[in-house]
């Protein structure tokens, strides 16, 4: 999962991710993806495009989600990032800030781009003051992941489950049925043994940054937690709101009841790992997983919505967009793959991969047919976009993050009880915006 066009030592020496004009006058674009499973229906969209517009071709750079952001970053400073980027919502204004992006408010009103061909939300989620920086691609949603053997010989239902911070409800009972330490005692059994767990009733992602969009995050909403004032670009966070803290006590407690691995163990783990290995039972994970889960050829896996919340089920709603790089070269070449990339042609053949729901609502309507005819049962992910709310957006993201993610580990590994940890955090967030 490394980028093919160049070693990262030499994107500062010879800015080797941006366009290239061959001596045959055709230009090629570099375009920047960081999930491996959704490269080869891409490579599609590019054959596509290359075939309709034969003097510009496109140059696919991958790279895991970690090394892809580290690399961006040391791109952008260097000269040579890529023409073409995905880019996630909440990365992009500190990219905007750098003037680092390219504003295509002025070509998609040139072009009469139909920003009513996708999904309600996404389309606005990239203007800023007024500027334009992506076309979106794609959406996704949140739903419960489980191993359906494991759930069958422990006689767990967890199609309707219900949630709540004080005792877990229904989906706590689960989890604890889900348990079994290395004597076969499970965990709402007399005898449990929680120092010694051999399958975990959950794997929780509680190292999610900034927003907790598979896992935390999710439960907070559905208690009554709201991020921040105002989305897209509001300038007052409440991470000190008492429905947050209730809900990450309550995934501490998970972790002192057994139920969940201790964070220090298994911090640096995908959680998809640990499930693929039989040693958890669940997971909350979104829709680009489905492939991953229902692809797995060691455990079979099926998705369930969400537990209720004492506000309702409340999936996080996302979606990414491509982005253009300021300082390209081509920029006119750059602006006609965004567009057939943001067009129902490209997301249509997105759509008959059955990998991710496109952000065109007609090829996201197709994707659901094509999942359904390879026989993957996805109406928990379709059914949670019923309910969601949009994971915030702002300035100072990449900063929000750290300090966030610094208090959870801290919840997480009992250094610090969820009010204290939170409250002083929320603190230095919102000081961002003030300068205080």
């Amino acid at each position: 999962m490394k980028f093919r066009a160049c070693l990262a030592v030499l994107v500062l020496a010879t800015g080797c991710g941006a366009a290239q004009s061959s001596g045959d006058g055709t230009t090629t674009l570099t375009y920047a993806l960081w999930d491996d499973v959704q490269q080869g229906a891409y490579q599609q969209c590019a054959d596509a495009f290359s075939k309709a517009n034969p003097g510009i071709s496109i140059k696919i750079s991958q790279n895991a989600w970690d090394q892809y952001w580290q690399n961006l970053t040391t791109q952008m400073v260097s000269g040579g990032a890529p023409d073409v980027i995905t880019m996630q919502a909440s990365y992009y204004p500190q990219f905007v800030k750098n003037g680092q992006l390219l504003d295509i408010e002025p070509m998609v009103k040139a072009d009469k781009v139909d920003l009513g061909q996708y999904r309600p939300g996404l389309a606005e989620l990239w203007v800023k003051d007024g500027e334009r920086y992506g076309l979106p691609k794609d959406w996704d949603t949140i739903a419960v992941v489980y191993n359906t053997g494991l759930a069958k010989r422990a006689g767990v239902d967890l199609s309707d489950l219900t949630w709540n911070p004080a005792d877990g409800g229904t989906f706590e009972k689960a989890i604890a049925r889900l348990t079994v330490d290395a004597n076969g005692k499970r965990g709402d059994e007399p005898g449990f043994d929680k120092t010694k767990v051999a399958v975990y009733g959950i794997m929780p992602e509680l190292n999610d940054g900034s927003q907790g969009q598979n896992g935390w995050g999710d439960l907070a909403v559905s208690n009554g937690f709201d991020y921040i004032d105002k989305n897209p670009f509001g300038t007052k966070y409440f991470y000190d709101s008492p429905k947050l803290a209730e809900t990450a006590t309550w995934f501490r407690r998970l972790i002192e009841k057994g139920y969940a691995p201790p964070y220090d163990k298994t911090s640096s783990l995908g959680i998809d790992a640990v499930l693929t290995s039989g040693k958890a039972a669940l997971g909350i994970t979104g829709s680009w997983m489905i492939q991953t889960y229902l692809g797995s050829t060691e455990q079979k896996f099926a998705f369930a919505p969400l537990p209720k919340g004492p506000e309702g089920r409340k999936s996080a709603f996302n979606g990414l967009a491509d982005v253009i790089y300021a300082g390209t070269e081509h920029q006119d070449a750059a602006w006609k793959w965004v567009k057939f990339l943001g067009s129902a042609a490209c997301q249509d053949i997105v759509a008959d991969n059955a990998v991710v729901f496109p952000a065109v609502s007609s090829s996201g309507e197709r994707a659901l047919k094509a999942h359904q005819a390879k026989g993957r049962d996805v109406d928990a992910f379709v059914q949670a976009a019923e309910d969601t709310f949009l994971l915030p957006v702002s300035d100072h993201g990449d900063e929000i993050n750290q300090i966030v993610s610094t208090a959870m580990e801290e919840i997480w590994l009992g250094r610090k009880d969820a009010t204290t940890a939170l409250t002083a955090a929320n603190q230095q967030v919102n000081a961002l915006f003030t300068g205080n």
